[in-house]
């Protein structure tokens, strides 16, 4: 899957691309179910300068650091 992003001031033509990998040829039907959907809320933020941070239970642990033991 590889998603895309369209920005809330869009007002085109929304599409999807396919393309049959397969040598045989493939037939979509009318109501087939291609793509999905998904909507996220979109947040403003803004941003401040620190020249230190506190501390944290987590640190600077990475990925799979906050899992269970």
């Amino acid at each position: 899957n590889s998603p895309g992003t369209i920005d809330s001031d869009y007002r085109g033509e929304v599409g999807i691309i396919l393309i049959n990998h397969s040598s045989e040829n493939f037939v979509m039907e009318n109501g087939d179910r291609v793509a999905q959907l998904v909507i996220a809320k979109h947040e403003k933020i803004v941003w401040h300068s620190a020249q230190e941070i506190n501390h944290s239970e987590r640190g600077s642990g990475g990925f799979g650091s906050t899992g269970s033991n």
